[in-house]
């Protein structure tokens, strides 16, 4: 099966959640919609399932136009952000619920029950109740009830957003395999640029029911094209600091000044945004070519084994992403250093006309 949206808009009163979405999905296809809070990704996936219409526009399956088809009679399973389940039902007979209701025989019902809730480790929970188990187990119960019913579209609007960090670690591990066995069409959602890494596939970047940027996720991860979809593709978003090239140099803010080599060596004059995500900064020095930026420490996150310092320069804050625990004091000088190798590099109307290469990239 494969799924075409045309030029979907979506108005609600005065707002618009949508604005022309036009998307192709290709029949057993792994695909995340990556966009921050309101960005429109369940307003899409509601759209995609049936469950609302869109205000202009058209969705296509094979071909065939089902815009104003209910969700009943389409081949979709849809897994929320809350643990959506029967309380009085056992977990065995909320993932059978979907395939009574179809009337699948008893004996096969049986069979794809345990079968998925062996797939999701929850098959020593059969016999009990949603309030008699985990967050996770309910996720898990939640999931497998949508992935029992083998339809040719699944949709995952932030599957594990209320997990905590080690349950979500498991489950996207989980549901990697999963996608793997099913020749559907999936669609996952996420605000996080991890998840979308781990998840791999296809990606869409949205932001403000716009379209930003799509392709194979690790393509859109090494070249986003705009400095917008850089931010959004980015954990922290994306530093930068405004400089202006002339002739093999680049400066930087108000004393930041680079030899331009690499993939910056044939940059045109002109006035430009260098880009730099929070991992390729450090608190010392890692090679001669290094650049040095002194700022002003604002806030030291200290997060499990990592911190994020935040660092005031130019009036710019930037945000590090160090390892280990730094307690820095507020409003401490501090010297950072990033190697000029790690810029992206913007024109004036944030679209990327340069990128570091894949080994700098990916080096953490």
């Amino acid at each position: 099966m494969g799924l075409s949206l045309q030029n979907i808009n979506k108005i609600v009163g005065r707002e618009t959640h949508l604005n022309n979405i036009s998307l192709e999905f290709e029949p057993g296809s792994r695909n995340v919609i990556l966009g921050r809070t309101l960005a429109g990704k369940t307003s899409l996936l509601r759209i995609m399932a049936g469950l609302d219409r869109p205000t202009r526009g058209k969705v296509l399956i094979d071909g065939k136009d089902v815009t104003g088809v209910s969700v009943r009679k389409r081949s979709v399973a849809m897994v929320y952000q809350q643990f959506i389940n029967y309380p009085s039902l056992t977990v065995y007979k909320n993932i059978a619920s979907p395939l009574k209701i179809t009337g699948v025989k008893k004996t096969e019902i049986e069979r794809r029950v345990r079968e998925i809730a062996e797939m999701l480790h929850i098959e020593d929970l059969l016999d009990r109740l949603p309030n008699e188990l985990s967050g996770g187990q309910q996720q898990r119960t939640a999931i497998a009830r949508s992935l029992v019913k083998d339809t040719d579209l699944l949709l995952l609007d932030e599957p594990l957003v209320n997990l905590d960090y080690k349950l979500r670690e498991e489950l996207r591990v989980e549901l990697q395999g999963i996608f793997k066995q099913r020749k559907a069409i999936d669609i996952y959602t996420t605000t996080e640029p991890t998840e979308a890494l781990m998840l791999g596939g296809n990606i869409v970047v949205i932001d403000e029911g716009r379209i930003l940027q799509t392709g194979p996720t690790p393509e859109v991860y090494r070249h986003p094209a705009t400095l917008k979809v850089a931010e959004v593709f980015s954990d922290p978003p994306i530093n930068y600091i405004s400089g202006e090239v002339h002739g093999s140099t680049a400066r930087l803010g108000h004393d930041i000044e680079i030899l331009l080599a690499g993939h910056m060596k044939s940059l045109p004059a002109g006035n430009y945004k260098f880009g730099v995500r929070s991992h390729h900064f450090f608190l010392s020095r890692t090679s001669k070519e290094d650049a040095k930026i002194q700022g002003r420490v604002e806030l030291s996150e200290i997060n499990g084994s990592e911190t994020f310092i935040h660092v005031n320069y130019d009036n710019s804050r930037l945000v590090v992403q160090e390892n280990g625990i730094q307690p820095l004091r507020i409003g401490a000088e501090i010297t950072i250093y990033v190697n000029p190798s790690s810029f992206f590099v913007y024109d004036d109307a944030g679209t990327l006309v340069a990128a570091p290469s894949r080994d700098v990239i990916e080096k953490a």
